[in-house]
């Protein structure tokens, strides 16, 4: 199956650039892309592609807002979204993270590693750098007081419970049901089941709201 890709970012050469790159794989296909965060939401409802790339800083509208309301349209038609940044510690792309977006990539990152992040994030199976991914949201949970565990989670059984807590370790489907002894399957029921209960998106949502209900607090040994 082709991956179909928009590419958001205010500046042309870093749009030509990654999509030359990405139409050379056999598996991915740029659709079109967008100079700003207007037009990178009238373009995804436009093309529906698979994958959106979104620069978080933009004129007219940054690419924290274009996430927001792309992330809000209905499940068939909502695409992934994969945050481009210059800032390995960026409260934009915590926000990002906290709305939906499947995870992060730095700018100058390897042409490999953005290759390899559309293919993990149009997947939806595994979180996308997940030591990256976690070292930026306990930054952003260290200096807040210890959470006690949040009512939110008594929608949850003690099986999803700790599906969600493995899930903020960084762990894949496949790592889980190693982890669990269970089938891969079996742990992909799990796995939407605790999305559709707590009304998550993704991965990366699913991480935040691990820390921000208490289930998982920063900097605990136990959970790395």
């Amino acid at each position: 199956m082709t991956i179909k890709v928009l590419i958001a970012d205010d500046q042309a050469m870093v749009r030509a650039g990654f999509a030359a790159l990405l139409n050379a794989q056999e598996d991915i296909e740029v659709v079109g892309d967008a100079p700003d965060g207007v037009v990178a939401v009238t373009e995804t409802s436009r093309l529906r592609p698979d994958v959106v790339l979104m620069d978080v800083r933009m004129p007219t509208m940054d690419g924290l807002e274009a996430s927001k309301r792309i992330l809000s349209a209905p499940e068939e038609r909502r695409p992934r979204v994969l945050m481009l940044t210059t800032f390995d510690v960026d409260d934009y792309v915590y926000e990002a993270l906290r709305m939906g977006a499947s995870g992060f990539l730095l700018k100058d990152a390897p042409p490999g590693d953005l290759i390899a992040a559309v293919r993990v994030v149009a997947a939806g199976d595994a979180l996308l750098a997940p030591s990256v991914t976690r070292r930026l949201i306990e930054e952003c949970f260290k200096a807040r007081p210890a959470l006690r565990r949040s009512s939110r989670l008594d929608v949850l059984t003690p099986r999803e419970e700790e599906v969600l807590r493995l899930i903020a370790r960084g762990l894949s489907n496949p790592e889980i049901a190693a982890a669990l002894f269970v089938s891969e399957q079996t742990v992909k029921t799990h796995v939407g089941k605790v999305f559709a209960k707590l009304e998550l998106r993704d991965r990366a949502q699913a991480v935040v709201c691990a820390y921000e209900t208490g289930l998982v607090t920063a900097g605990d040994p136990r959970e790395q």
